[in-house]
């Protein structure tokens, strides 16, 4: 078995969330596993897997496109196969199973979220001329983390705490193709930690749809801040992790900002309106004071926390009203970014049923106008850390220019800074510089690489 993947070359196309990230990761260690040779570009790869999501719209638009467009792609020069073999899995492939091959007859494989480790069986009865292969199942038998995993960087890696949804928010399908939330046990989490730790790992992002809740199908209630506490004890240099519902952001949690060594001063913390409103419509369960609340305590805890969010735009029945207790939110909050969408109608969920008759002019001069405040306070965030010294880990070189390394802040801002004589930024990466900033600008800080007695590290921490 597997034989077939020796010769062969395989591409990842990666959609969506971090988790989706952390999927194409299994993937890649799987097929290198069994021998396979990861390359950059559709037209190297003998496969070509599309790792999908199905949380807004285009998302549909551009796989369809992108699948397409590989129906006449020549084949690379000494493939070990007479065709390209296409599969898509992740969420579009949970929601529409059979239905894709219809769609698209050149597609050889669908899998969904839940059987990532059936992927090389189907993939070489496809390659066997057994026709389309299709495996969605309702629900996991193992958690993902059992597979092996190829880390796009080795100093990074994301560690899953939890799978599924509970929450079940009026416009969101996720918990309709990712199923019900199930928790790994804190000690199979903590272990894998280790195991990073001892692997070099400088920074690792626990995942979930719902970080929070963590543990409360497996312990009655939820223990994120201990887990938080038993991470931080395996000695990570920087903890971080995505996604939280302010439903469930505990006490516990927001203290840990302000005492745990290794957990970073940034925070995702969606609120998607400003509207109590909106917030019942889209059955977010919490209400615009809690969540003031929230960033309140936030900033007692660590004063110098960096936030982010999320934010739609144009759910069915919004008024000028609505919007505007939106936009009064982000100016107060002053977020350091803010990811806007517009309303994307997702079928089967309880939103697309609601009416509404608002003329998308209307929609998108309230979206552009969000955008322009996004960018104001976005701004306004980076000059604090003017004239600060900053501790990065550097990512490589700037996509731009290879003489000036990029890398991340602890509060997850990008940093530009030119490299010493005779560095190399590649040769940098996984590695921490100080960095003097200079420049300040909407989505990235600029300056000097300093050494690490050199001015007070100002945004190291809480």
């Amino acid at each position: 078995m597997h034989h077939t993947f020796s010769d062969m070359t395989f591409c990842i196309r990666t959609f969506g969330c971090q988790m989706n990230k952390h999927d194409s990761e299994r993937i890649a260690g799987m097929l290198e596993g069994l021998g396979a040779l990861q390359v950059e570009t559709s037209e190297e790869a003998d496969m070509v897997v599309f790792m999908t999501c199905c949380v807004r719209e285009a998302a549909d638009v551009r796989l369809m496109g992108q699948v397409a467009s590989l129906k006449n792609l020549p084949l690379r020069e000494g493939a070990a196969i007479g065709r390209r073999i296409i599969a898509v899995g992740g969420c579009i492939g949970q929601r529409d199973g059979e239905k894709l091959t219809r769609e698209l007859p050149h597609l050889d494989v669908v899998f969904g979220t839940h059987n990532l480790g059936s992927l090389p069986k189907l993939m070489e009865r496809a390659i066997g001329g057994e026709g389309h292969q299709i495996e969605v199942l309702d629900s996991a038998e193992t958690f993902p983390t059992d597979l092996p995993t190829a880390r796009e960087h080795s100093w990074a890696a994301w560690l899953p705490i939890t799978i599924g949804c509970n929450n079940f928010c009026s416009y969101c399908i996720v918990p309709y193709v990712r199923g019900r939330e199930k928790s790994r046990s804190l000690e199979d989490v903590v272990a894998e930690a280790k195991a990073y730790v001892d692997a070099g790992v400088k920074e690792i992002t626990l995942l979930g749809q719902n970080v929070n809740s963590y543990g409360r199908d497996l312990y009655g209630a939820p223990r994120f801040d201990d887990l938080l506490d038993a991470i931080d004890g395996t000695g990570i240099a920087r903890l971080r992790f995505a996604t939280s519902h302010p439903k469930d952001l505990t006490d516990g949690v927001i203290e840990r900002f302000g005492t745990l060594r290794s957990l970073m001063p940034a925070l995702h913390l969606p609120v998607q309106s400003g509207s109590d409103r909106i917030l019942e419509a889209m059955n977010r369960r919490y209400t615009r004071d809690h969540y003031l609340e929230l960033i309140a305590k936030l900033r007692k805890a660590c004063p110098d926390i960096a936030l982010s969010s999320d934010i739609i735009v144009g759910f069915p029945g919004e008024t000028e009203k609505d919007f505007e207790d939106t936009y009064r939110l982000v100016e107060e909050v002053g977020y350091n970014q803010v990811f806007t969408f517009i309303y994307s109608k997702r079928e089967g969920t309880p939103a697309a049923s609601i009416e509404d008759s608002t003329p998308r002019e209307v929609i998108q001069e309230r979206f552009d106008r969000l955008v322009d405040l996004v960018q104001d306070k976005a701004w306004q965030s980076n000059q604090s850390d003017k004239g600060k010294t900053v501790e990065v880990l550097v990512e490589g070189a700037s996509k731009r220019d290879s003489g000036i390394l990029a890398g991340k802040s602890p509060k997850n801002q990008t940093v530009h800074a030119k490299v010493s004589a005779g560095q190399s930024a590649e040769d940098l990466a996984g590695s921490f510089v100080n960095v003097r900033v200079d420049e300040a600008k909407t989505w990235y800080l600029a300056g000097t690489v300093v050494d690490a007695d050199e001015g007070a590290r100002g945004s190291d921490g809480c």
